[in-house]
């Protein structure tokens, strides 16, 4: 049985494709800020994901007659998004985005309130160990952890089989383990 889904902004997406600036400029002010915190987790500069995020909207507006709207507007809007911030990325070639605090805080297994400055000090040891790992790494234990894909996902964004994906996060997982063991950061 087909799962059943309602996108909340159908008919603002049918209205835009039918050339209603109102509706794609409503979508754009629904969507524009989650989006570029996707963006900005992946590209890790805010100018860089503020270019993604008008690129992948215009992207999206010039291909709207194109989307058959099989699934939410939002999460075809991601997967544009996603897939314009990892072309930047290859692009540049350069770090992927560092993990936010609250995620470290979880890797290290103590809680902010514990000890503030310790686990400040433990969090940017980890930001710095994040960056250690190969960027095959990074790209797949980023999008699963901090954008929620899973390894399916995962597997049509990157170009990758699904089982490529959970292979590259599991090894992910242990190689940043094994990096902050090694350097003291957790036990």
């Amino acid at each position: 049985m087909d799962a059943l889904f309602i996108d909340k902004h159908y008919n603002l997406v049918v209205e835009c494709k039918q050339g209603s600036k109102k509706a794609c400029y409503e979508l754009y002010r629904l969507y524009s800020k989650a989006m570029l915190n996707v963006a900005f987790r992946i590209v890790g500069n805010i100018g860089e994901a503020e270019d993604v995020l008008q690129e992948a909207f215009l992207d999206a507006f010039n291909r709207i007659t194109d989307f058959r709207q099989e699934t939410t507007f939002g999460l075809w809007l991601k997967q544009i998004v996603v897939s314009r911030s990892i072309n930047l990325l290859r692009k540049r070639k350069l770090e992927l985005v560092e993990i936010g605090d609250e995620q470290l805080d979880n890797i290290s297994g103590e809680e902010a309130d514990d000890d503030y400055e310790e686990t400040q000090y433990k969090v940017a040891l980890i930001k710095e160990v994040m960056k250690e790992l190969p960027e095959g790494y990074r790209m797949v234990i980023s999008l699963y952890l901090l954008e929620g894909y899973d390894h399916e996902e995962i597997g049509q964004i990157l170009g990758i089989t699904e089982n490529t994906s959970r292979t590259q996060f599991l090894r992910a997982k242990r190689k940043l383990s094994e990096l902050l063991n090694r350097k003291g950061i957790i036990q």
